[in-house]
């Protein structure tokens, strides 16, 4: 027994050193080198994701996250939104969509690291750019430059977050999963023009967050000049010509754009998942070591959170997990598989510098050789127009038009990005069971205006400046007296009013009429109201009510940016040529009636008297609420909100808004779109001519099983008996690939064998959760021709195609088939390279009822 102690005594004495040193690491887990982040001592190739909380529901998040591990990613990068969690100062919001916590912990959950995007000023096209607006309002203060009110409010909640985070053990150096933390966002171009003072600003941030004592490294993503130990790093929807600002600090890119955002009465942006892979595999030939998909899950900006202004409600952002969570192919999986590619590279690219070889005008090598067997190579070829066959290591390969081709063996392609091998999906809103009813209405009274809380004022005011951002809407309010000598009077005539105005929209009405609306645009927020004024002799009420449609989240000391009607308010065609109301005395009244009655609570529904009837025989009235109920719709497939058939307004469902809807229409240059060339928003439009935004994303956690209550206001008139439920579902799956197709699944670096097993090639189709393939409309082996959903037969054609896709993937939901004579039996065209064809329509398995389609 003694000697056993002494036994254990010694092992304690000897290996206590070394638990210490092991502590020690796992406490100063995550540098950073030239090369690339360390984590634990190890350097990674990490891919990341933006997925940002508030923009979609707890119930979501697990599943999120589980797809974006499942494609590949080990990163979810989010920023934190200031004004959501400190509404008014000193009071704190971080329930519900706004548990930060529990959404990092959902993240460790699943077994990926984070990086935390403070800010806490994050553009993200949100409300202000996730500045509180009462922070607008501190004196003597001015936003993101040298001034101690700003950077007091600033420093005082980066210390609240980051104290929040470390007393739940969620930083790395804790054993949590934040492995990277960003201060302040995209200030490069502030800083330049801001001089000294944006300089000492950004300085100041450095080291107020690297003081934190996180523990993990601390990026600043577009600032050139980001002092050390702080990272610089890039956005962009191209970044391998970025380099870091010092030698000794790895290449990161904190936002690789997957798509862009979209605003109301524009196009719909899509990027090419082909140009996409193209730009991150450039980014990783060229030394880049961590990127971050912007967005990976875009989402939805619920209630008044979108910013711009006019940035609609949905933030899908062509992501590869659209809005609703549902995976977009072929963009989730060819990027997975490009992930894939990488990783497979990943000991070569930490360990060595490219070397860059000369392969043609166009083409390029850049070969990794760590020295120790390992090899990898990107083959690239930025020719737009034309492919290219291209000699390397004694090898001819087939390089596409702008592409990039990865041999993690440097000889055998397991990847190029302009070819995609993956499954395309066609998505459908198809109605759901569950119907509207008990239709009632509420008009707002414009003749009880300024019964309730106004205030008057002489000339016209700032709209924010008496909002305070608590609502869109602000009532301008004034009289004028009309003699009963007017000449426009005795000839019949009408007189016009203009009304100037800084944002965002302006309802007018005379005498309690409505008589017309005007709009701004996110590129030009000024705009002119002109309108017939029905005027009659004695005293005439004039209400204005002006809209805002989201706050500037972008931009030199928006803080200062005016909104709402500033003038002049002019009356033209009166004796007295024209007559300007803008200095006359003013009423002012924050928001609607329905509002101050909090009419879209299940609480406060009941507060007005509704009116019953038929909305047909209502007729289409501006400023009207509408009122119906509706029963959760069996399934799990998300659920959308069509409002084709209204105009411009708000909607919530059991008090919960679902955002700010309308239904202006897109104008644009909606062409052809290729994948080739340098991407920028203007290219690949799509949805001319139709509403921007026509459905709006309802989560399904926030219905009940019955009555659930629907509350719209329609500021311009709609026609509400038209509204509809909608599920979000598959209706197509397309695969196209041919024999010689590389996939990275097959693929193990074994010698011949593996090489042969590598061309193998085979298509997948996937239908979405509850569904199974119902019909084959088009499949197949030979020479087919065209795009998914306009396959056509080539002169090469096994004639059994059709009848093995039907055995093999009827009634399933997903199948997979090898693109290979073996499987289709004789070779139809021998000598000739053959590809496999298939398109598939996706209904719902068995056991679920629904509708039938009728679109069918």
């Amino acid at each position: 027994m003694e000697t056993n102690s002494v036994s254990k005594l010694f092992i304690f004495f000897f290996f206590m050193p070394l638990m210490f040193l092991h502590s020690q690491l796992v406490q100063c887990g995550v540098t950073y080198d030239k090369k690339a982040l360390l984590i634990n001592g190890r350097r990674r190739i990490l891919i990341s994701g933006s997925i940002h909380y508030p923009r979609s529901t707890p119930d979501m998040w697990e599943d999120l996250i589980r797809k974006a591990k499942d494609g590949g990613l080990d990163v979810i990068d989010t920023y934190i939104f200031w004004n959501v969690h400190e509404p008014t100062p000193g009071h704190y919001n971080f329930e519900g969509r706004y548990d930060l916590v529990r959404f990092i912990k959902t993240v460790q959950k699943v077994g990926l690291y984070v990086h935390l995007r403070i800010g806490p000023y994050v553009c993200a096209e949100w409300n202000f750019g996730g500045l509180p607006v009462w922070l607008k309002f501190v004196p003597g203060i001015s936003f993101r430059t040298n001034n101690e009110p700003f950077k007091m409010a600033m420093q005082g909640f980066t210390q609240k977050i980051v104290q929040m985070m470390k007393s739940e053990n969620l930083f790395a150096s804790q054993g949590g999963p934040i492995i990277l933390s960003q201060i302040e966002n995209e200030y490069g171009l502030e800083s330049k023009e801001l001089g000294a003072s944006g300089r000492a600003y950004m300085n100041w941030a450095a080291k107020m967050a690297v003081g934190l004592d996180t523990g993990v490294p601390w990026v600043m993503c577009k600032e050139d000049d980001a002092p050390d130990p702080v990272i610089n790093a890039c956005n962009g929807f191209y970044c391998d010509a970025f380099s870091p600002n010092k030698p000794y600090k790895p290449k990161l890119w904190t936002e690789a754009w997957s798509g862009w955002f979209t605003e109301f009465g524009g196009t719909i942006h899509q990027r090419p998942v082909q140009d996409l892979a193209f730009a991150v595999a450039r980014f990783i030939q060229n030394g880049g070591s961590f990127f971050n998909y912007y967005m990976y899950h875009g989402g939805t900006n619920f209630g008044r959170t979108a910013g711009g202004p006019f940035i609609t409600t949905s933030y899908d952002y062509d992501a590869p997990i659209d809005e609703y969570g549902l995976l977009r192919q072929p963009k989730y999986g060819h990027l997975k598989e490009l992930h894939k590619a990488i990783k497979l590279c990943e000991h070569a690219l930490v360990s060595a510098d490219p070397t860059v070889i000369s392969l043609g005008g166009y083409q390029q090598a850049h070969v990794f050789s760590s020295g120790r067997g390992n090899c990898a190579a990107f083959l690239s070829n930025y020719n737009p127009k034309s492919s290219a066959r291209v000699i390397f290591n004694n090898v001819h390969y087939d390089l596409p038009a702008w592409s990039i081709s990865i041999l993690p063996d440097c000889r055998t392609v397991i990847f190029n990005t302009a070819r995609v091998g993956v499954h395309t999906s066609h998505m459908r809103m198809f109605p759901t069971n569950s119907k509207l009813h008990s239709w009632e209405t509420y008009g707002e009274d414009i003749s009880s205006l300024g019964n309730r809380g106004t205030m008057t004022a002489g000339g016209l005011l700032e709209q924010i400046n008496i909002t305070r951002d608590s609502s869109d809407y602000l009532w301008y309010m004034t009289s004028v007296n009309i003699d009963s000598s007017e000449s426009f009077l005795k000839r019949g005539q009408t007189p016009t009013i203009t009304v100037q105005s800084k944002g965002h929209a302006v309802h007018v009405f005379i005498n309690g009429q409505y008589s017309g609306s005007a709009y701004g645009t996110r590129e030009n927020r000024q705009f002119t109201y002109t309108g017939a004024a029905n005027l009659r002799a004695g005293t005439n009420r004039i209400s204005l009510l002006s809209v805002a449609v989201g706050l500037p989240n972008v931009g030199l000391h928006f803080e200062t940016w005016k909104t709402g009607i500033l003038g002049p308010v002019l009356l033209h065609g009166v004796d007295q040529g024209k007559r300007d109301l803008s200095w006359q005395k003013w009423s002012y009244q924050v928001g609607l009636k329905g509002e101050a009655m909090n009419l879209v609570s299940p609480n406060g529904v009941s507060s007005v008297e509704w009116v019953q009837g038929s909305l047909a025989a209502q007729g289409q009235q501006p400023l009207k609420w509408y009122k119906a109920y509706f029963d959760a719709p069996g399934g799990d497939e998300p659920l959308g909100l069509d409002l084709r058939s209204m105009g411009k307004g708000q909607a919530w469902i059991n008090g919960q808004s679902i955002g700010r809807y309308w239904m202006a229409y897109a104008k644009g240059e909606c062409n052809l779109c290729s994948y080739t060339g340098t991407y920028r928003t203007p290219k690949c439009q799509l949805g001319c001519g139709h509403p921007t935004q026509r459905w709006y994303h309802v989560p399904r956690s926030w219905l009940k099983q019955t009555q659930n209550l629907l509350i719209v206001f329609e500021e311009l008139g709609g026609d509400a008996s038209k509204i509809s439920l909608m599920k979000r579902e598959v209706k197509s799956v397309c695969a196209d690939a041919d024999e010689h197709h590389p996939t990275v699944e097959n693929w193990h670096n074994e010698g011949l064998s593996g090489s042969e097993k590598l061309h193998q090639a085979g298509v997948q189709l996937q239908c979405g959760p509850g569904q199974s393939i119902s019909k084959i409309e088009f499949a197949s082996f030979g020479t087919p021709s065209g795009t998914c959903g306009s396959f056509l037969k080539g002169t090469c054609h096994a004639p059994n195609s059709q009848a093995i896709l039907e055995e093999n993937c009827i009634g399933q939901e997903k199948c997979s088939i090898p693109v290979s004579n073996d499987y289709f039996g004789e070779d139809p065209c021998p000598n000739v390279l053959k590809r496999l064809s298939v398109e598939a329509l996706c209904s719902p398995t068995a056991t679920t009822t629904t509708q039938p389609d009728s679109t069918r």
